[in-house]
């Protein structure tokens, strides 16, 4: 029964909206004998300023804000600096860019198996360098670095970060 009503519902709803519509609206105003109606009058059209010819953008030291900040790091345009060559393998990794895949125990010392953006896993001991820090040591949870912090405003110039083999970070 309820189904029945809703769809007597619906059906009227779908049927008499539009003659509703076509009931409220205004019957166009009938112009007098013998004249025809005036067209629409358009908007008036503003001129807007046009920019000067050849305009070029010069950041001359600050930042183009037509460029996207997302994922840019250091732009060696503006500091006018060839960007940073890095070396292969562990001494080019950043600290911020690995994780810990895996830590293995061999000959009596804890290795990690850590992985770069580039996707490829590499082996770290304790004493490795990386390319802002050094490995100060692995456990069995953890690995701890000593990071070098390049902040001129910094009145500490190490940290020590802990990467976590369970995911995660620590900066202390």
């Amino acid at each position: 029964m309820r189904t029945h009503v809703f769809r007597l519902f619906v059906f009227l709803v779908i049927v008499a909206a539009p003659m509703m519509a076509r009931a409220q609206a205004q019957p166009p105003a009938k112009a007098p004998a013998g004249q025809q109606p005036a067209p629409p009058q358009p908007a008036p059209k503003v001129d807007l300023p046009s920019p000067p010819a050849n305009y070029e953008y010069a950041f001359e030291g600050r930042r183009d804000p037509f460029l996207s900040l997302v994922n840019r790091g250091a732009d060696p345009r503006m500091t006018g600096q060839q960007p940073m060559q890095r070396a292969e393998g562990v001494p080019g990794l950043l600290t911020g860019e690995i994780t810990v895949r895996g830590i293995v125990q061999t000959r009596g010392q804890f290795v990690a198996m850590v992985a770069g953006v580039d996707g490829k896993v590499h082996t770290i001991r304790a004493g490795d360098k990386l390319a802002d820090g050094v490995v100060r040591q692995v456990t069995a949870q953890e690995v701890v670095i000593l990071q070098e912090v390049n902040d001129p405003l910094s009145l500490d110039k190490q940290r020590e970060v802990r990467k976590l083999l369970r995911g995660g970070e620590e900066v202390k």
